[in-house]
């Protein structure tokens, strides 16, 4: 059986729409400085939540099928696993910033330390060069705490309820809004913008709650098998709910997160962003529910999309500047700038892919196949 076999139609296609909402909005701010792609120019910054929903649901999704199945999580395989998967090419793409950094823009990034030790996003001012490695450092460090908070939760879990483990879920989430509501009263709207992005948007207590959405959806696929089966057999209702909630909530972002000459506004600050992760979980619901059409098609260049995202994200907004600047000689149409950026961002990440991603996940398969060490009793 081939490895597309394996996958998931369903969230190939999420993960593919989030990194071309990301590449829409970088594309506008960056590129055509325009709204290139009407709406989606302005609110493609929450491909970026797409993808921490995403995550959440994924590796909470591993971990927690081994954990009720009564396994141990081995620390030591988890991290070489997640070193091995996302180190490579980071480090690539990292280089290119600090070998070339006139020719990737001119804007000087932050010290090196702070991007090996996956601390960027701390305190980060807009504008410097890479500055879109904020949102891997937030998932890096997702990925420290997670597997120490579920193996916590197992541990918990022999002595109190399942419950406790929903109770502390909802302490997390609402941590997180009592954080952005703390710095939201510190930073005021911010017309600008410049505090606001380096004290909330970029901050991972400020958006590491959306995370926490997909983990919801791991534990209920896990700790409650039953439930989740009746729930996954509605299929086409989970998709309308995921639709409609998602539409509503990309229609609050677009008139309520920013007022032209007032700023980022309180209520989207504080409840927005839990509110987009929450739409985009009701749509990780339904790519896993076996009868919806986002599980059933497959959308033709999802797929491959979907695996070149991570490298693409990295690779894709320096590669569409020099592009850009290289065009501006002949000053091109937009109906010819676009596609060229866009095929040449493609072929980046593609190369960057197999030429750095693939081998290192072959390596990764070969000599830490697993995560997990037997444990004595089922947990």
């Amino acid at each position: 059986m081939t490895a597309s076999a394996h996958r998931n139609h369903g969230l190939d296609t999420l993960r593919a729409a989030a990194i071309t909402l990301v590449f829409m909005y970088h594309y506008a701010v960056f590129v055509s400085h325009t709204n290139t792609f009407g709406v989606f120019s302005e609110i493609g910054w929450v491909g970026v939540d797409l993808f921490f929903v995403l995550s959440g649901y994924l590796i909470a999704n591993q971990l927690l099928a081994g954990l009720v199945q009564g396994q141990r999580i081995s620390f030591k395989a988890f991290y070489a696993r997640r070193a091995l998967r996302t180190l490579p090419v980071f480090w690539v793409t990292l280089a290119l910033f600090f070998i070339f950094p006139d020719q990737l823009g001119g804007n000087p990034p932050p010290p090196l330390w702070r991007f090996l030790t996956f601390t960027q996003n701390w305190w980060l001012t807009p504008g410097t060069a890479f500055s879109h490695a904020w949102s891997l450092c937030v998932e890096e460090q997702f990925y420290l705490v997670l597997p120490l908070l579920l193996t916590l939760g197992v541990l918990l879990a022999r002595r109190w309820p399942k419950r406790a483990a929903w109770w502390a879920w909802g302490v997390l989430l609402v941590a997180g809004i009592a954080t952005r509501i703390y710095y939201w009263g510190e930073v005021g709207p911010d017309p600008r913008g410049f505090t606001y992005y380096k004290y909330i948007y970029f901050s991972t207590l400020c958006r590491a709650d959306e995370f926490l959405p997909g983990v919801g959806v791991a534990m209920l696929r896990h700790l409650h098998p039953l439930l989740w089966q009746r729930i996954t057999a509605r299929g086409s209702r989970n998709l309308l709910l995921g639709v409609l909630a998602t539409l509503v909530m990309l229609g609050l972002v677009h008139r309520a997160m920013y007022i032209e000459g007032y700023g980022y506004t309180f209520w989207m600050t504080a409840l927005g962003y839990t509110g987009i992760a929450g739409a985009f979980a009701l749509l990780v619901l339904a790519a896993l529910s076996p009868s919806s059409l986002l599980a059933r098609v497959r959308m033709p260049g999802a797929q491959r999309l979907a695996l070149w995202s991570y490298s693409f994200y990295l690779i894709h907004k320096p590669v569409a500047w020099v592009v850009a600047q290289q065009l501006e000689r002949w000053h091109p149409a937009e109906i010819v700038r676009l596609p060229v950026v866009t095929a040449l961002c493609l072929l980046a990440g593609w190369l960057l892919h197999r030429a750095v991603e693939q081998p290192f996940m072959a390596l990764r398969q070969k000599r830490v196949p697993a995560q997990f060490r037997l444990a004595p009793a089922a947990a």
